[in-house]
């Protein structure tokens, strides 16, 4: 197959999409260029269904290369890449969640989506090129794929729309939004923002629906040159017979007594013994059918029927399972300082939705440093993470700890992204924020709740944030033959999330948005639908904030007594040598003389110093402080001896610094031997008496020495007393090795090279 090629301009930017060059044996595959950043996306589909399946089996795997960026990758041991960054999994999340909804319902053919970055350039982010991409591969397939759809980034720069901004441009705006849908409907939207207001948001969405039908227009060109007729896939329908039974024995009365109960068990337990009961009657009445696995259909066929009966009652009547009104939240509680010796925590319930969530602090050393492909060559800080973990116990099933999925770390990404605006700045509060959320329990947006603990349990931990961050998840309940009657609910439950179509996920606080995720379950969204869940999502948000007042109003005017303490100053960033010292022996040998305590330093000279012990931090910011502080003529210090020449001794006055004390200030008469005075070792109190232009220290310990005695004014001659008015000649000879190894720079040895990073030691 030739290569064929098709492009777009989007918003002033130019974008090419080649196919028949590379992958030919996939079923599609495209590669898809802005700017220099290029993305091969290829999709295949298994020839038959795969059996037994109750989901529609697509996998999409978003493989980043770091030769895509000129970089190897960072571990000594490990160059190939291995498991997927967290920003990848995000990735892989959002092209998931965008192309799901467009292939046909009941269809059961395995079907892989692999997003091979090839080239970034810095500017042009790859994630929104990869949706576009494995759109178009899907487009111009065989597969069954109800497209085209596309993907666009909005910001808003110098109070302008801008669409698929440059990293630069990015920077630069108070909103990352992510939307993607057809030329009239959106499909899925991703945002971070700076508190932006629900109506600019809105006007961000109708922007971006203009652009995604210009990328739509360019899949359907290069669809009409090279797509292939799409496959009849064979379709998972249930058994008619079954169907028609289970209808005839399932009745309102039946559904109503059942499903429309408060609690979550007991309306499981309803539903799983209304399953058992009809599966037994349907059996006893239709026997054994050929090629018919009757328990199972009867299980599907009762699920349809509860979903329709469940829409209707919410379409027609306003009325929810649980009996609350559609603008109702559950009943919250919340408490803060749970764990005793946690460094902040908190617990949130939301009707049967509950979380933990602990915060743990730490040195700027315990940041996360990421490796990706995005990241710049010797990658980035992160200072702040959210963690987040779902264990089977929290639904009541049996289910092993595998690690974190995509599910956890998308929900772990929302939650982070939702609070970590109102985080003060690193200058202002020099630690390492690890928050976990532990799901206790769970009937629905988990995640939400995860981002009101978090901002409990970080207020708990008395770091000080600007706001209170709440969130709350919106739901949709919509005529399929009539988009325009739809039932935005508030707070969904698990259940109506299952059999609603749209899970919105909205953050934020009195003054605007921080944060949105949705997912649409069928076609037929609106910027109007949008704006009414968005409208109605505010006050609910507000509600639950002030519950989450009631527990604890503001960040805590002291840290936990467990908490570390960081002391930050800054120095003279040409003093960081002196302070490390050659090999890290200076640094190493502060860290060994204050147990439990760690240091960073920075290049622009910021030092911090982590400690839960009090004494040890004072002891090692003042040993830094003198090291790096100027010494004057006349203070006075107490010393040890850590060299001896002929000409004198030196001493160690501050850490790493030392001046030499002249044979003739030893003592008050004359010395003949250094040795006959000090030892290697001995402490000795000396007075600075001259600095020279040099910078070296000369010191004197005749002050503090002892009156002679007649021996040693004897052993002097004639000398003894004409020592007190004498002054040597400093300079030159013997005196320019004084700084040897201890690399004190000019005629004392010259500077040495940065010492590589101690342990305990982090820059």
């Amino acid at each position: 197959m030739s290569s064929i090629k098709s492009s777009a301009s989007v918003a002033g930017a130019e974008w090419k999409f080649e196919t028949g060059k590379l992958a030919g044996q996939a079923n599609g595959a495209v590669l898809a260029q802005l700017g220099d950043t290029i993305v091969l996306a290829t999709a295949v589909m298994s020839k038959q269904p795969r059996e037994g399946m109750d989901f529609f089996p697509l996998l999409v795997d978003y493989e980043e290369r770091l030769y895509a960026a000129g970089k190897i990758k960072g571990s000594r041991w490990m160059k190939r890449e291995g498991r997927a960054t967290d920003d990848a999994i995000l990735t892989g999340r959002v092209i998931d969640r965008t192309l799901r909804p467009m292939f046909p319902d009941n269809m059961r053919n395995d079907v892989q989506v692999v997003v091979t970055i090839l080239s970034v350039d810095g500017e042009n982010d790859a994630d929104i090129v990869a949706v576009n991409a494995a759109a178009m591969a899907l487009h111009i397939s065989d597969i069954p794929f109800d497209g085209p759809v596309a993907s666009v980034r909005v910001a808003k720069v110098d109070g302008q729309y801008v669409a698929n901004p440059t990293n630069s441009q990015r920077e630069l705006s108070a909103m990352d939004l992510v939307v993607c849908g057809t030329a009239e409907h959106i499909i899925m939207v991703e945002a971070g923002a700076n508190l932006v207001p629900e109506e600019e948001i809105v006007a961000g969405i109708e922007f971006a629906q203009k652009h995604l039908a210009e990328l739509c227009s360019a899949q359907e060109d290069l669809r009409s040159q090279v797509g292939k007729p799409k496959v009849e896939p064979t379709l998972k329908t249930l058994s008619s017979e079954v169907f028609s039974k289970v209808a005839e024995l399932l009745t309102e009365d039946k559904i109503e007594s059942a499903v429309y109960v408060k609690n979550k068990a007991e309306r499981e337990a309803n539903i799983f013994n209304l399953i058992n009961e009809i599966t037994e009657q349907v059996k006893a009445e239709l026997g054994e059918l050929e090629g018919v696995n009757v328990g199972r259909e009867t299980a599907a066929s009762i699920d349809k029927i509860m979903k329709k009966y469940i829409q209707k009652q919410i379409l027609e009547q306003e009325r929810r399972v649980d009996g609350r009104r559609l603008d109702e939240t559950r009943l919250i509680t919340a408490e803060v300082g749970v764990l005793p010796r946690a460094h902040g925590s908190a617990l949130f319930t939301r009707g049967e939705t509950q979380i933990l969530t602990v915060v743990t602090l730490g040195s700027k050393g315990d940041e996360q440093l990421l490796d990706g492909m995005d990241d710049p060559t010797e990658g980035r800080a992160k200072r702040y993470i959210h963690h987040y973990n779902f264990p089977g116990y929290s639904v009541g099933e049996v289910a092993p700890n595998r690690g974190p999925g995509r599910r956890e770390v998308g929900h772990g990404a929302l939650a982070e992204r939702a609070v970590e605006i109102v985080l003060p700045k690193q200058e202002d509060f020099p630690y390492t924020m690890r928050l976990v959320s532990e799901t206790m329990s769970s009937n629905g947006s988990t995640s939400m709740a995860s981002t009101c603990g978090s901002t409990l349990s970080l207020m708990d931990a008395g770091v000080p944030i600007s706001d209170v961050i709440g969130g709350v998840a919106m739901g949709l309940v919509m005529d399929e033959s009539n988009p325009e009657n739809f039932k935005v609910l508030t707070d969904i439950a698990g259940i109506e999330d299952f059999n609603g179509h749209m899970d919105f996920k909205v953050t934020g606080n009195e003054s605007g948005i921080t944060a949105l995720q949705l997912d649409i379950k069928v076609k037929g969204l609106t910027p109007k639908i949008l704006a009414e869940a968005l409208d109605k999502a505010k006050p609910a948000r507000l509600h639950i904030i002030s519950k989450m007042k009631e527990a604890l109003d503001a960040p805590r005017p002291e840290m936990s007594p467990y908490a570390p303490r960081i002391t930050s100053f800054k120095i003279d960033p040409e003093k960081i040598r002196e302070v490390i010292g050659s090999g890290g022996k200076t640094i190493n040998g502060i860290i060994a003389e204050c147990p439990g305590v760690k240091i960073d330093i920075e290049d622009d000279g910021l030092v911090m110093v982590t400690s839960t012990d009090a004494t040890m931090s004072e002891k090692a910011v003042k040993m830094i402080q003198d090291i790096t502080r100027e010494v004057e003529v006349g203070e006075e210090f107490e010393g040890k001896v850590v060299r001896i020449m002929d000409f004198g001794a030196f001493v160690e006055i501050l850490p790493g610094r030392d001046g030499m004390v002249h044979v003739s200030q030893l003592a008050n008469y004359h010395v003949n031997k250094v040795e006959d005075v000090v030892k290697l070792g001995d402490t000795l109190k000396v007075k600075v008496q001259e600095i020279d232009d040099q910078g070296r220290i000369n010191l004197t310990h005749k002050p503090y020495a002892p009156e002679p005695t007649p021996e040693q004014l004897a052993g002097s001659g004639d000398r003894g007393n004409r020592g007190f008015d004498w002054k040597p000649k400093f300079g030159g000879g013997d005196r320019g090795g004084r700084g040897g190894d201890r690399g004190r720079g000019n005629s004392r040895g010259g500077h040495p090279q940065r010492a590589p990073r101690p342990n305990g030691a982090n820059r």
